[in-house]
């Protein structure tokens, strides 16, 4: 892809303004209702994101330091959804997400061929992980959505038929 920081830059600038239009509109009830047992729903969605962001920074960070760094897994090291309000969980998202807007915007299209050796994955390049940033952006924001939609699903008679992708049971 030509310009992918240009286009990746786009892409996640998006993302916090959707959150935080999903925590003011709609009932608490629905952003913690996981769409099916062990799943995630679109709060603990919204904690990986917080988490991750962090993650992308120090990421970015070893990338242009050149070091390596290891694996997150955010079954073991992630944090559970705590006392904050979803929409104050969108806020700190949206800040956090500003702060690495900034650092992607001072990268070059040279930084993008650095490489660091990621803890599970081996030699990965700064434009992988770009790619991979925007890809995990688009899939937990598709996951929480996925989770948002199961009680309107189940309660839609014979149009629950269109909707068999997405149905969790």
């Amino acid at each position: 892809m030509d310009r992918v920081l240009e286009s990746m830059c786009a892409l996640i600038s998006t993302t916090p303004q959707r959150w935080i239009s999903l925590a003011q509109a709609l009932p608490v009830e629905l952003l913690v209702l996981p769409p099916a047992e062990g799943e995630w729903s679109a709060v603990e969605c919204l904690q990986h994101l917080i988490d991750t962001e962090l993650t992308y920074q120090f990421r970015v960070q070893a990338f242009l330091a050149g070091h390596d760094f290891p694996n997150f897994d955010p079954d073991t090291e992630g944090t559970q959804p705590g006392a904050q309000s979803p929409l104050a969980m969108a806020e700190e998202f949206a800040r956090l997400r500003q702060e690495s807007l900034v650092m992607i915007e001072a990268l070059s299209p040279a930084d993008l061929k650095r490489t660091a050796r990621h803890g599970e994955l081996g030699m990965v390049t700064l434009s992988e992980m770009v790619h991979n940033w925007a890809a995990h952006d688009l899939n937990h924001t598709v996951q929480a959505e996925r989770a948002m939609m199961q009680p309107f699903i189940q309660g839609c008679g014979p149009w629950q038929k269109f909707y068999t992708d997405h149905l969790r049971k």
